[in-house]
């Protein structure tokens, strides 16, 4: 889906769109796997037709369009956040999920959330005020933790963070295949295992704050390791 056509789903879009049809089984409970009801609101990456949906997709059940309040923001990878203040109508999506023990915690890692220290997360899990199908109710979200916030953040107008991504398209999309690839040995490695690198990329990967040089080997900044989980 290009971002032309993505802009144009959240505008005209009134349905949801459902994966599986009434009274089906999903695959999940024909092996017997528990699996729970759950939504959550998501914007961004997470949602249909965005880089990471695919990887949840065979969990969703249905996809719902929605607004969220608050704020969103930008975070340095690229990517929208909440922030639960404010007053911004955030488009976005409600997905129904067929969730497993291992897709939550799969999520929370996702986030940066650690349910045994939420205090020291990047985000955290709360309940946003969302108006779905001409509905208006709370729903799950997760939104950035107001006492961990990002340095360098950008406030989206309105909230709009589909026009924010038009204008400005995130990091996994302004990168070459060459970057992208080295990105992905480097944060599939180990700790001290040294990936090599010619001089060019080197000073690409520098320059754009991806990587640190180590002195013997080089590794993920901290917006390289963020670039690196939306890569994979």
């Amino acid at each position: 889906m290009t971002p032309s056509e993505h802009f144009l789903f959240f505008k005209g879009i009134s349905k949801g769109r459902s994966y599986l049809s009434g009274g089906e089984q999903s695959k999940f409970e024909k092996a017997g796997i528990m699996v729970k009801q759950s939504s959550l609101f998501v914007c961004g990456a997470l949602c249909e037709g965005m880089v990471n949906f695919e990887k949840l997709k065979g969990f969703v059940s249905r996809v719902r369009p929605a607004l969220a309040k608050g704020t969103a923001v930008r975070l340095p990878v690229g990517y929208p956040a909440i922030c639960i203040d404010g007053s911004d109508a955030i488009q976005g999506q409600i997905l129904d999920l067929e969730a497993s023990d291992t897709l939550l915690s799969i999520l929370d890692e996702f986030h940066g959330f650690n349910p045994n220290k939420p205090e020291k997360s990047l985000m955290i899990k709360a309940e946003l005020d969302v108006v779905c199908e001409n509905l208006q109710f709370k729903a799950l979200a997760y939104v950035l933790n107001p006492d961990r916030m990002p340095k360098k953040l950008e406030v989206i107008e309105q909230g709009d963070w589909v026009r924010n991504l038009q204008e400005n398209p995130p990091l996994t999309e302004r990168l070459n295949d060459k970057q992208k690839q080295y990105v992905s040995r480097l944060g599939a490695s180990s700790g001290r295992e040294i990936v090599p690198i010619d001089l060019d990329l080197y000073r690409q990967l520098m320059s754009l704050e991806i990587v640190a040089d180590k002195g013997r080997r080089l590794a993920l900044t901290k917006l390289g390791k963020e670039l690196y989980k939306h890569l994979q």
